[in-house]
């Protein structure tokens, strides 16, 4: 039986969330879990919007994560 691994060499993630706070939270979470895959993070995109209909803000965030090695 032969056995062939292959690294996630690139990965990126999308965050949203209501509260700048929560938007944190779930991408320090991400960052940790991903470092178990011996991921880092490369690069980091955020914005707010203004949700139309009812004024409140939207945080979004984007994670590039890249292979250590």
């Amino acid at each position: 039986m032969e056995l062939h691994l292959d690294f996630i060499e690139d990965k990126v993630e999308f965050f949203e969330a209501g509260e700048l706070s929560k938007l944190e939270v779930a991408v320090q979470e991400k960052i940790e879990q991903n470092q178990a895959l011996l991921l880092r993070v490369h690069h980091v995109s955020h914005q707010v919007n203004i949700d139309p209909s009812s004024g409140k803000r939207i945080y979004s965030a984007i994670v590039h994560f890249r292979y250590k090695g």
